[in-house]
């Protein structure tokens, strides 16, 4: 009889000791789009345009914090600054490209100005 109330005594310690660590757990985060976003940011030049470059900042402080809140077990604010995270680091990215669009316009507008200028006809003479 004192062993069984003895392996009861152990089992309920051992499942106490699971449920224990399981409620201990980290929290898990999808931070893997807040990462790839803020890289592809990266990739495109975005620290090179000042716009874009302060969004890209505020990303990459963004998905620090969500590590932080992460660690803190803050899971739904922890997942909310990651999407703020990957909006910011898209919008870099659109910034990046909205300004190389803005210098290849204004190369092709000289490029045209310098043909009408070769282009155009001599005046008649009278």
């Amino acid at each position: 009889m004192k062993q069984i109330n003895i392996a009861m005594l152990m089992v309920c310690f051992l499942f106490a000791a699971l449920i224990a660590g399981c409620a201990s757990a980290p929290v898990v985060v999808n931070k893997e789009a807040s990462t790839s976003a803020i890289r592809a940011a990266e990739e495109v030049g975005a620290s090179n345009v000042p716009t874009a470059s302060l969004y890209l900042q505020l990303a990459k402080e963004e998905l620090e914090k969500a590590k932080v809140l992460a660690a803190n077990s803050n899971k739904e604010q922890s997942e909310s600054m990651l999407l703020r995270a990957q909006a910011d680091a898209e919008l870099a990215v659109a910034l990046s490209h909205g300004d190389a669009d803005k210098k290849e316009s204004a190369l092709a507008l000289e490029r045209v100005g310098k043909l009408r200028q070769d282009n155009q006809l001599p005046k008649e003479r009278n």
